[in-house]
């Protein structure tokens, strides 16, 4: 038998790339029993009538052979009416509306498409940790600008994005700003002026801009969804993706859009065709359905999720955790110092043995490691009783 070649078999781009720390966790959870809070997916499915709408779309035949390329026309017809009735962007559904394999395609097709090797990319650390492979895949080079907490004059701590260490980010090797609002996983929302001043500072450097706005619907308190695409000089420049898995509760479907001018779009679906090609028929039109539910759908879900955030932030705090209280995703980022902890890996990899519950090391979504070395992220998208038992076992921590 031949030998194996010594040369390394993944390539350079993605050596730092290993199994995801979403795998490593889900595997413990399985293992020892826990409640998995770790990866964000919901323990139940989505309304009724989206459900019965993807069998209906199956029975009928209706998807169960290649859709068309961009998508069936029903789904982008329907992403354009719900970007138009809730944001006043007016997209056009054969030129300006692609679907693709969930966000994570999108945004990897976005970057491969748009990026030459060697353009800079400035994210948000921490960020979700599909950008910096879909950065290395393209020939990029990410630069992060870091997120920070603070605490507010009423004593709510949050992150902050600092616009004067963005601006200094950019360089003349800059191509790209890769925007997630609401943030994933600190739960921030970017406030207009914030979203204003990187407007201007994107028209200002001629920038293009991808923005991940997959949990446009789940904002909290006084916060707001804006999409940058709405601000002046964006529309032209911006490369815009939403999701149904979020919005849904059918993260399996794996279904999620970009939009933007004829030209972004184009060069976005260039890349998507040699990924996927195509994905999820019937479930697309079944989605067409659901971006369609009336407002009390949207709202409700959000009523809903809100009250399982305050659940699971009232179980943390008295834990002992200390507690960054989101106002949108449906993650909650903690800080483990007040238990006397400081290493978040660590903490991590013995939660499911301590106390039977698994969470996130926020530090797997920074460059610095350090920065992120002492949060650690839950998922409150479960049943109000498993975040009860979740937060009961956590209380054992202190003792």
């Amino acid at each position: 038998m031949a030998r194996m070649t010594s040369r390394p078999l993944l390539n350079r781009r993605l050596a730092e790339f290993g199994t995801t720390i979403f795998a490593e966790m889900s595997a413990l959870a399985a293992r020892t029993g826990s409640i998995n809070l770790g990866q964000g997916f919901p323990d139940t499915d989505g309304p009724e009538e989206v459900r019965e709408a993807a069998v209906r779309a199956l029975r009928d035949g209706r998807g169960n052979q290649y859709p068309p390329g961009p998508g069936v026309p029903e789904l982008r017809t329907a992403i354009a009416a719900h970007q138009q009735r809730r944001y006043g962007l007016a997209y056009d559904p054969d030129t300006e509306v692609l679907v693709t394999a969930g966000a994570t395609e999108a945004i990897a097709a976005s970057l491969l498409a748009l990026l030459e090797p060697g353009d800079e990319v400035i994210a948000f650390e921490p960020y979700y940790d599909s950008y910096a492979a879909g950065i290395a895949l393209a020939g990029g080079r990410r630069v992060p600008v870091t997120l920070r907490p603070h605490t507010a004059p009423d004593g709510t701590a949050a992150f902050r994005l600092d616009l004067d260490e963005l601006r200094a980010a950019v360089t003349d090797r800059t191509r790209l700003l890769l925007i997630n609002t609401p943030h994933n996983p600190t739960g921030t929302v970017l406030t207009r002026g914030e979203l204003a001043a990187i407007a201007e500072l994107a028209v200002e450097r001629d920038l293009l801009v991808v923005t991940d706005e997959v949990y446009e619907h789940l904002v909290f308190d006084d916060a707001e969804h804006l999409p940058l695409a709405t601000f002046p000089g964006m529309r032209e420049r911006t490369v815009s993706i939403g999701s149904s898995g979020k919005t849904f509760s059918f993260t399996g479907w794996k279904v999620g859009w970009v939009t933007g001018s004829p030209e972004l779009v184009a060069a976005v679906r260039s890349a998507k065709q040699f990924l996927t090609y195509v994905s999820a028929g019937p479930f697309q039109y079944a989605v067409a359905e659901a971006l369609s539910l009336p407002d009390s759908y949207f709202d409700g879900f959000r009523a809903d999720m809100l009250a399982r955030r305050d659940l699971l932030a009232a179980g943390l705090a008295e834990a002992g955790f200390g507690v960054f209280r989101p106002v949108g995703t449906y993650f909650v980022t903690t800080d483990i110092r007040p238990l006397g902890e400081k290493d978040g890996f660590a903490f991590c990899r013995a939660l499911p043995e301590r106390a039977g519950v698994v969470a996130i090391p926020n530090a797997v979504f920074y460059d610095h490691r350090e920065e992120g070395a002492p949060f650690v992220r839950f998922a409150f998208c479960k049943q109000p009783s498993v975040l009860e038992e979740a937060a009961r076992r956590l209380k054992t921590l202190g003792g």
